[in-house]
């Protein structure tokens, strides 16, 4: 004897078929991102994240327990993806030159990934994290303003600059640049990845470590 489903069974069932889909932490934190940026985060709830992704509340839940939590992971998202695609293939360049040189583009490519975006643009905004949470992101920020400091200091005395230009602002430069492209960049203007790096690269070789 067959049994028939209610509309309310059915309705149950295709709601669990979506929270075992969306386990997918990422795809969490990219529509959290989008949502924050648009609508800004104090005027985005759980409930908006969870009916954007068309997610019951409870399976967004079973993920993270609060909007705070789901900032701090974007966040620290965001610095995974530059300790995997920007610092660690550059540690392995021995010659400075070379790696800052691979540092800028990868960084560059890194912020204007169509897939990150949302996720690393996050990272450059103000947002009220609470302070434990906030320390823990600033920690591996200056890790990495850091490591390109150090990387300034080398190319310097690689190239016997004058070092008019202490390697700590030669590194907030820098990184200020790049991390500033998501404030004007348009994906369908002139300025673009394969343009963009060689004129970065460029400002900082023939301007700043001139």
């Amino acid at each position: 004897m067959r049994h028939w489903h209610s509309g309310q069974q059915l309705f149950t069932m295709s709601a669990m078929t979506r929270d075992t889909l969306v386990d997918s932490r990422q795809e969490i934190l990219r529509t959290a991102a989008r949502l924050f940026q648009q609508r800004g985060y104090d005027a985005t709830s759980m409930n908006d994240v969870a009916a954007a992704l068309k997610l019951s509340k409870g399976g967004l839940y079973h993920h993270f327990q609060s909007k705070d939590e789901i900032l701090f992971e974007i966040m620290n998202h965001a610095m995974e993806i530059t300790e995997e695609r920007v610092l660690a293939p550059v540690r392995g360049i021995a010659d400075p030159e070379e790696r800052l040189r691979a540092l800028i583009r990868l960084h560059i490519e890194v912020v204007l990934s169509p897939l990150d975006r949302e996720i690393t643009v996050m990272l450059h905004e103000n947002h009220p994290l609470p302070p434990v949470l906030r320390k823990r992101i600033n920690i591996r920020k200056k890790e990495y303003i850091h490591f390109v400091e150090n990387l300034m200091a080398e190319v310097q005395r690689a190239r016997q600059a004058k070092g008019a230009v202490s390697p700590r602002a030669a590194a907030f430069a820098l990184l200020g640049m790049i991390n500033w492209i998501y404030q004007w960049y348009k994906p369908e203007g002139e300025l673009q990845t394969h343009n963009l790096v060689p004129q970065f690269t460029s400002l900082i070789f023939a301007g700043i470590l001139a």
